[in-house]
C-alpha cells in the first residue's frame, strides 16, 4: 500500500485486479497471438467503469480523481499491456482533449458515450516525419467558407479503427503565426466523414491485441465548429494532454513491471536446480531484490505526480520524470524476468515473453525516453 493511495484507491486498486485476473489474463496471449482486438473484454473494462474515470457525473464520467484512473491502468497492465493501452489511450487522448479543451456543446456530445465505452476516439497527432518533433506536422486544414478542409495523415494512433470508433482528434496546420512558425489548432473528424479513412495496422511486434492506426485525409471537410478550443492553440493543447498521458504510460511501465517480479518471484520459488528453489541462490534473489526496490520507488514516483495533478498543482517536470523511470524500470524488470526464466522466458506460452516485448514501446510512445530527459533538463535549468 502506498502513503499516497487512501483506502478506498486500495479497494478499487482490488475491484480491478480482480477483474484483470478473471476476465484479461486468461484471454491475454491468445489474443496476442492473433492480434485481435477484443470487444467482448473492452465492453467488459467498460462495464466496471474504466473509462471518463477522471471525468465528472453530469457528462457520463465516473467522477474519481486521477491517481483512481492511474491505479486501474497499473492493475490491468499488470496482466496485460494492450488492454492498458486501450483504457490509456482512450482517457488519457481520446477523452482527455474533448474534457479539457472542447465546447459545452462538444462535451455533452462526445464524452457520454466515450465515457460509457459505446464508442472510442483517436488523438491524431503523430506523422510519418513528425514524430519526437510534432511541430513538424504537415496535415493541413484551410478554412473554406463554414468548413474546414483538411488533407495529410497519421500514423500510429490508437483506437482510431475500430468498429466502435467515433472519429479523432487532429493536429492541423492552419496557418502561419507572425513570427514565422507554424499555427497549429486541433480539429475534431468524425468516423463516417468523406475524405477521412482510418486504417488498421498490424505486424506489430507489442500491444498486438491494441487497435493502431493510419489517417487519411483527402480534401476533408468539417464544419468551421469542429475546431476543438481556440485557433492556433492545438501544440498547447496537445503538450498538455500530454503531460497527463505521460502517468498513464508511466502506469502502464510500473504495472508491467509488478507483473513481471509476480511472475519471476513466482517462477524461482517453483523451478528447482541444484537441489534447491533458484530464488535461493543469491544471485538470483539479488534480482529479485532489486525489482522490487525499483518498483517501490517508481509507486512513489508516479503517485507523488497524480497527488500534484489531483491537487491542482504543477506536474509537468514529475510526469516526466515518472514516465522516464517507470518505463525504464519496466526494461530492467521484464529482462531479469525472463532471465529468470531461462529458456522458457523465451517461450510465447510463459508470459515474460509478451511483457519483454510490450515493454518497448513504453520508452518511444508519448514522448521518447530521450525526450523526457529533455523535458526535465530543461525544468531544472539545464538547458
Amino acid at each position: 500500500m502506498s502513503v499516497l493511495a487512501s483506502e478506498k484507491h486500495e479497494a478499487f486498486r482490488k475491484e480491478v485486479r480482480a477483474f484483470a485476473e478473471k476476465e484479461i489474463k486468461p484471454v491475454a496471449r491468445a489474443l496476442d497471438g492473433t492480434e485481435e482486438f477484443s470487444y467482448e473484454t473492452m465492453q467488459k473494462m467498460a462495464e466496471l467503469g474504466l473509462f471518463g474515470i477522471f471525468v465528472p457525473e453530469k457528462y457520463g464520467g465516473q467522477g474519481m480523481d486521477y491517481l483512481s484512473y492511474i491505479i486501474a491502468t497499473e492493475e490491468i497492465a499488470r496482466v496485460d499491456g494492450s488492454h492498458a493501452a486501450t483504457v490509456a489511450a482512450e482517457n488519457s487522448l481520446g477523452i482527455g482533449p474533448l474534457y479539457y479543451f472542447g465546447s459545452e456543446e462538444q462535451k455533452r456530445k462526445y464524452l457520454p458515450k466515450l465515457c460509457s465505452g459505446e464508442t472510442l476516439w483517436g488523438f491524431g497527432l503523430t506523422e510519418a516525419n513528425a514524430g519526437s518533433d510534432a511541430v513538424a506536422s504537415k496535415t493541413t486544414a484551410v478554412l473554406d467558407g463554414d468548413q474546414w478542409v483538411i488533407n495529410g495523415s497519421k500514423i500510429f494512433i490508437t483506437n482510431a479503427s475500430t468498429k466502435i470508433s467515433a472519429g479523432v482528434t487532429v493536429m492541423c496546420r492552419t496557418g502561419t503565426r507572425p513570427d514565422g512558425k507554424p499555427e497549429l489548432s486541433c480539429i475534431l473528424v468524425e468516423t463516417g466523414t468523406p475524405g477521412y479513412t482510418a486504417r488498421e495496422m498490424h505486424g506489430k511486434m507489442m500491444w498486438r491485441s491494441s487497435n493502431t492506426s493510419e489517417l487519411y485525409f483527402e480534401d476533408c471537410r468539417v464544419p468551421e465548429t469542429n475546431l476543438l478550443g481556440p485557433r492556433g492553440e492545438g501544440f498547447k493543447q496537445m503538450m498538455k494532454t500530454l503531460d497527463g498521458g505521460r502517468l498513464s504510460i508511466a502506469a502502464m511501465g510500473l504495472g508491467g513491471a509488478q507483473g513481471c517480479f509476480d511472475l519471476a518471484l513466482k517462477y524461482s520459488r517453483q523451478r528447482e536446480q541444484f537441489g534447491m528453489p533458484i530464488s535461493k541462490f543469491q544471485v538470483n534473489a539479488f534480482k529479485l531484490a532489486d525489482m522490487a526496490v525499483e518498483i517501490d520507488a517508481a509507486r512513489l514516483m508516479l503517485y507523488r505526480a497524480c497527488w500534484l495533478r489531483d491537487s491542482d498543482k504543477g506536474f509537468s517536470r514529475e510526469a516526466a520524470m515518472a514516465k522516464l523511470y517507470c518505463s525504464e524500470v519496466m526494461y530492467r524488470c521484464a529482462n531479469h524476468a525472463v532471465q529468470l526464466h531461462g529458456g522458457y522466458g523465451l517461450m510465447q506460452e510463459y508470459d515474460v515473453e509478451r511483457f519483454y516485448r510490450d515493454q518497448k514501446l513504453l520508452e518511444i510512445g508519448e514522448g521518447s525516453s530521450e525526450v523526457q530527459r529533455l523535458v526535465i533538463a530543461r525544468h531544472i535549468g539545464a538547458l
